[in-house]
């Protein structure tokens, strides 16, 4: 019987994410899938979310808009 577990490949081991049934020992073949890039969340500065004395005002988010050169 064919059985088919998701796993990762990390560090030099496969980690299955659950275990096989009925199955002590077996030759198995692995098929690496291509891998997702991961995107990063966007970021989003929100008005008085650093506060702590002091309000964010608008020059601070022209500073966060402009671009590093």
């Amino acid at each position: 019987m064919l059985q088919s577990i998701k796993g990762v490949y990390k560090n030099g081991k496969v980690e299955l994410t659950e275990l096989p049934r009925d199955i002590s020992e077996s030759i198995v073949i692995v098929t690496f899938l291509e891998a997702k890039k991961t995107q990063q969340p966007k970021q989003i500065m929100q008005f008085g979310m650093f506060s702590v004395n002091q309000q964010s005002t608008e020059a601070d988010f022209q500073i966060a808009e402009c671009p590093v050169v």
